[in-house]
């Protein structure tokens, strides 16, 4: 009777112990606006704080912060041979479903570094990893005053949708074919310089970013120059495909072949943008385009907002995924480029594919990404100032493979005014390499030259003696003469 009493009470320790568990847990399966968003990033940056960092990125037309948190062993600094990721979520106010998956994602990363968790531990370890769970707080706050009874507008319609200003952020950046780039550049939303600028000052190598009303993941180009809806694709699209491919195969419904919401028709789960149905302004090209950054457009949900009783399946569905996606930023071709002379890093080197015309430069350090599927490669990197060096190399499968890149300087630094101000700026001489050939042939043309001077000069100055002989010879005679 005693062993089954020590049973008894063991199991309803294990059972307490589960429910103290639960209570720790930060985020729970409800709706959260501004406000508990907020506060849930804060008691992450509180609860955590050697590995995490609450960065406010900006603010919104409402003046609501777009905050990004930060996750690394080492937050705030990118450091040397560290990738850097992000994930952005509800970019349309009115998709809320990635909003909340990413913050049980932010949770369940800190929690795995906590439990020591080998995979995890190793991720938050060896890279910066950002995640901004709102780009558009001001059409979340529109968004969350539809009737709840309401199913027709919160699954399909667009209450919240764009920002204060009523414009969509996701139709708001800077487009490859733009043909009026001021007038873009002037109609820029708030919230899209945030994350613009964000982008810009940061060597993001992967990236994603979520909305909702389909299940599929969207990859470059989002259009094409006549805005048709036809296939454009990237010159890396073998690997936009494996990217698209890696969240929707961890996926439980993603990738089966059968419209997963109405309307849908995606083979595999992933679609190129474009062929969907163009979009000009996309963020995910701008990515591409401007940036070192890949990213994608993933549909979590076939309904935008729906009912908190189904958040703790979204979140289940897309844990993997969002894992798995995460681990691709270690894969492909990485490095240093480093100064020959001084053993430095190269800040801003291009890094060339050679059949891919889609450069990536090096961050600060000289470190640089490259994502490439497997396979054999040329690769050209160059600065100004430095002989380009060209090598073939075999990217593995799996874990990145790693190849730096020793430039020598060339030419020798002198000041040169700038045109119309007195900044002095340094420029580099460019010298390159003559071909001996050219030297040789340039001397014999040099000897030949001096040679027919020489005889010419000597012909001169006997002619001109000669003629002084003459002269003389004459001048006696007419003076003999009577």
């Amino acid at each position: 009777m005693l062993v089954y009493w020590r049973v008894f009470a063991f199991l309803a320790l294990l059972f307490l112990h589960s429910r103290g568990a639960m209570r720790e847990k930060i985020v729970d399966f409800t709706h959260h606006d501004y406000n508990a968003m907020t506060k849930i990033l804060h008691t992450f940056a509180t609860k955590y704080p050697s590995i995490t960092k609450l960065h406010p990125l900006g603010e919104s037309v409402q003046n609501r912060i777009l905050w990004v948190l930060e996750i690394s062993d080492n937050p705030g600094v990118h450091e040397p041979g560290e990738p850097e990721f992000k994930y952005i979520g509800n970019m349309h106010g009115n998709e809320v479903v990635s909003r909340e998956i990413l913050l049980h994602f932010i949770e369940s990363l800190l929690d795995g570094y906590q439990r020591n968790d080998e995979e995890i531990t190793n991720l938050i370890k060896n890279t910066r990893i950002s995640i901004m769970p709102s780009m558009n707080p001001d059409g979340y706050e529109q968004a969350k005053t539809v009737p709840r009874n309401d199913e027709s507008e919160r699954c399909t319609g667009v209450v919240g949708r764009r920002n204060a200003n009523n414009t969509d952020l996701n139709r708001n950046f800077p487009d490859q074919f733009d043909e009026n780039k001021a007038a873009v550049e002037s109609g820029l939303q708030k919230e899209t310089l945030v994350v613009k600028k964000w982008i810009d000052e940061n060597p993001f190598v992967l990236s994603a970013n979520f909305h909702g009303g389909s299940l599929v993941a969207n990859y470059p180009y989002d259009d094409t120059p006549n805005k048709r809806s036809v296939y454009s694709a990237t010159t890396d699209d073998d690997i936009f495909r494996k990217l698209a491919l890696t969240y929707s195969s961890n996926h439980p419904t993603m990738h089966l072949n059968k419209a997963q919401c109405v309307g849908d028709n995606f083979k595999d789960g992933i679609t190129n943008g474009a062929e969907w149905y163009s979009v000009t302004g996309g963020m995910q090209d701008y990515n591409y385009v401007r940036s070192n950054a890949f990213e994608i457009t993933v549909e979590v949900s076939c309904c935008k907002f729906p009912s908190e009783s189904t958040l703790e399946r979204f979140w289940k569905e897309n844990k993997k995924s969002l894992l798995e996606y995460l681990k691709l930023v270690h894969t492909g071709l990485s490095g240093f480029v480093k100064d020959q002379k001084s053993e430095r890093g190269i800040e801003g080197a291009e890094i060339n594919v050679l059949d891919r015309n889609h450069p990536v430069k090096s961050a600060k350090d000289g470190d640089y990404w490259r994502l490439l599927v497997p396979g054999k490669y040329k690769v050209k990197v160059s600065k100004r100032g430095y002989f380009p060096v060209t090598k073939n190399i075999q990217v593995n499968d799996g874990l990145a493979t790693k190849e730096d890149f020793i430039l020598q300087p060339i030419g020798k630094m002198h000041l040169k005014q700038d045109e119309g101000s007195t900044n002095l700026q340094e420029v580099l001489l460019e010298k390159k390499p003559v071909p001996v050939g050219l030297v040789i042939g340039l001397t014999l043309v040099c000897l030949i030259a001096l040679s027919l001077t020489l005889a010419l000069t000597i012909m001169l100055v006997s002619k001109y003696r000669n003629r002084g002989a003459d002269r003389k010879a004459q001048y006696a005679a007419v003076h003999t003469e009577p």
